[in-house]
């Protein structure tokens, strides 16, 4: 029984938390929910909320986790597809774009607890963010033979630069208007890889004839 119960648990658990996902959206942040409303979405009593989460805190941190397992889960199923063949710049968009198109939610999570008012989840969300940017730069820099810092500077502008066409694509509802927006992300991270292998390129050069 006990196994059960700890299956039950964990459904619930769940449910609680696809239902503060399902109710986020471009007009509602999660410090706007409450704890009846997520509940109520679950199809459970207040009172069952708290056999799972001590409060309304403790289940967003557990979301930002979330959020942040669900990037590096991308960028794994990225590098899959990458490995049957292809551009690795534009299957990496594409994977993004799927995401957005998917679950949506997920990253508006992390956009907009990024500069929310709890410290608690700021610090959540810059650390998932940092790890999601370390584990690219470690790919960049095994997979392009970069120096350590240049890798990272590459990683974090790409970074930036697919997080802010994430953001503009929550809001796009025509297809066509999201290839767009995705070949432009692709071309923009072309020119930085571009940029970080030149740059490294000419550092070897000049450390060769020191």
């Amino acid at each position: 029984m006990s196994g059960v119960r700890a299956q039950q648990k964990e459904k619930t658990r769940r449910q609680i938390i696809n239902a503060a996902l399902k109710q986020l959206s471009a007009e509602r942040s999660f410090s706007s929910l409450s704890l009846r409303e997520v509940a109520k979405e679950a199809g459970l009593a207040p009172t069952s909320f708290y056999r799972h989460f001590s409060d309304m805190d403790e289940l967003g941190l557990t979301l930002v986790d979330e959020a942040g397992l669900t990037l590096r889960q991308l960028m794994r199923q990225a590098r899959q597809r990458i490995a049957k063949g292809g551009s690795v710049i534009q299957i990496s968009v594409q994977t993004f774009m799927e995401l957005i198109e998917s679950n949506g939610n997920i990253f508006r999570l992390l956009l907009r607890e990024r500069s929310g008012t709890s410290a608690a989840f700021r610090a959540a969300v810059i650390r998932e963010i940092r790890y999601f940017t370390m584990e690219l730069c470690d790919y960049l820099q095994k997979a392009n033979h970069l120096d350590a810092d240049v890798a990272y500077i590459h990683a974090h502008a790409a970074v930036t630069i697919v997080f802010g066409a994430g953001s503009d694509a929550l809001d796009i509802d025509d297809k066509e208007e999201r290839e767009q927006l995705a070949e432009q992300t692709i071309q923009q991270l072309r020119f930085i890889a571009r940029g970080a292998l030149e740059f490294s390129d000419r550092r070897k050069v000049s450390k060769k004839f020191r």
